[in-house]
């Protein structure tokens, strides 16, 4: 009997954002291409006789109880299965916190992966994600990662092809952004430009790179980036270091730079550290390969 298991949690960026409505629940409709990125946490599954979820991590800014998502997605599955043995789980951090990847989403999707998994619990993907959009409305992206169209408000996803390979410089300015004072705060009547996602998926569907990075847009920047201007610094930074485009992902503040070499990628990490614009600086690549 497996007494513990472990699951990494990748994050996701945006290539293309676009917000259509907002809905009488207060929700927003989306219409949006969520991709994986090859950075991630790890978390450790690990059975335990004495009942409850205990959660460790070596981030002091997380919580550790019942506010963490983490925990949410682990009682949700307990409770569903009627399971009565404990977990102790045990996170070590590395996605950026408020940072527009779906780090929290990220981290409860890979939980309900690891307890299905530890506890033989018998779901299938799709019955995570009608499960996991109770409690965030990245999560059933999430649960299967790669490239994905994703509409309503997230949850009603289509699988897409990978882009061509290349490089990234993923950076998160030292702020934090709320998601809820970006959509709160975005008014879709007023939006003049929208992202041409049909072009995206077009794009993505011939593996032109060109393509891709000429249509990258995120309607939500028009809210994030005059409240935080290093947003923009940042995309011209990478562009004038060699991006083919830059992007603000999510609501932000992350931004992220496609480039066809890895040197040159990395010389623009250097110039973004160099100028004190990021700490938190990767230069990474798309994933398409999450493990369920």
């Amino acid at each position: 009997m497996t007494e513990q298991i472990s699951q990494k949690a990748y994050a996701k960026i945006n290539i293309g954002l676009d917000v259509l409505r907002r809905r009488n629940d207060g929700y927003h409709e989306v219409r949006m291409i969520m991709q994986t990125v090859d950075i991630c946490d790890d978390l450790l599954f690990e059975k335990t006789k004495q009942p409850g979820i205990v959660l460790k991590t070596d981030h002091e800014e997380l919580p550790v109880d019942g506010d963490n998502l983490i925990c949410k997605a682990a009682a949700l599955l307990l409770q569903d299965k009627g399971i009565t043995e404990g977990v102790k789980i045990t996170l070590t951090k590395r996605i950026p916190i408020a940072a527009g990847m779906a780090g929290g989403s990220s981290d409860a999707a890979a939980t309900m992966r690891g307890l299905n998994e530890l506890f033989q619990m018998g779901y299938s993907a799709k019955e995570l994600q009608e499960l996991g959009v109770k409690l965030g409305a990245d999560i059933p992206y999430c649960i299967v990662g790669g490239t994905m169209l994703s509409e309503g408000i997230g949850e009603i996803l289509t699988s897409l092809p990978a882009p061509p390979d290349c490089f990234l410089v993923v950076a998160k300015p030292d702020i934090n952004v709320s998601t809820g004072f970006v959509y709160g705060n975005l008014h879709v009547d007023t939006l003049t430009e929208h992202p041409d996602i049909d072009g995206m998926i077009d794009a993505l569907n011939i593996g032109s790179l060109k393509g891709i990075t000429d249509r990258l847009g995120n309607v939500l920047e028009t809210v994030t980036v005059k409240e935080y201007p290093i947003i923009e610094e940042l995309k011209t930074l990478l562009c004038n270091k060699g991006a083919e485009n830059a992007l603000m992902s999510g609501s932000g503040p992350t931004v992220f730079g496609i480039f066809t070499e890895q040197s040159t990628a990395e010389a623009a990490a250097k110039a973004v550290r160099d100028q004190g614009l990021a700490k938190q600086v990767y230069v990474t690549v798309f994933r398409n390969d999450i493990r369920l």
